[in-house]
């Protein structure tokens, strides 16, 4: 509202409004002193009844407002810290476990060629007079070498012939009923199953006495 002193018009302006603006408390209210920056008839913004506005401000409130606040961010902020230490727990753990596993795509490839190369030894008669005998103890030398080398990086076969089916360590591709044999054990071994340190990197295929 206008008030006036010696014959002129005298702006109160000590709510604060500006000329069109909403009251922060969001409450329409009449106030007999409200005065705005400009000129302005039949203003209804009563300033004084808002903390926001009038500068009676109510410090309890404030505390209150500001406690909530901070108990807010604070819940986040552990919230941030748990999810991240998970994620940097679980990378560490993918990382060391590709680490620890390393090359055993290679060792796959190699394991084929020790294959062939039992195979072809498995031929031998023990007779060593003729040149095929005597290729053949080249192989095993070769061989032998090469499981030295696996025994060094913890590459060992999977122990499965005579013994109880393991389905976590060999597959059955034939069953077979022996009388003479217990049951559920393993008649004959096709191709080696391998572990590579305490992972099973190929499965043994066998014969199962059912």
């Amino acid at each position: 509202m206008k008030k006036k002193e010696n014959n002129e018009e005298k702006i109160d302006n000590s709510c604060g409004c500006t000329h069109g603006e909403e009251c922060t408390c969001g409450e329409e209210c009449t106030c007999e002193e409200c005065a705005c920056e400009e000129e302005t008839e039949g203003c209804t913004h009563d300033c004084s009844s808002c903390p926001g506005c009038s500068g009676d401000v109510d410090p309890q409130m404030i505390i209150d407002l500001l406690t909530v606040k901070n108990r807010d961010l604070e819940d986040k902020n552990m919230r941030l810290q748990a999810e991240f230490l998970n994620y940097k727990t679980r990378t560490q753990s993918e990382i060391a476990r590709m680490f620890r596993y390393e090359g055993e795509e290679f060792i796959k490839e190699l394991l084929v060629i020790k294959d062939n190369l039992e195979r072809a030894v498995a031929l031998d008669d023990s007779d060593l007079s003729d040149e095929v005998s005597k290729f053949l103890s080249g192989i095993k030398l070769i061989l032998g070498n090469l499981t030295t080398l696996f025994d060094k990086y913890e590459i060992k076969e999977v122990d499965a012939l005579g013994k109880e089916f393991d389905p976590m360590k060999a597959e059955a591709v034939i069953t077979e009923h022996d009388e003479n044999k217990l049951e559920n054990v393993v008649l004959e071994v096709y191709t080696k199953g391998y572990t590579y340190k305490d992972k099973l990197i190929r499965p043994a295929m066998v014969k199962v006495n059912k």
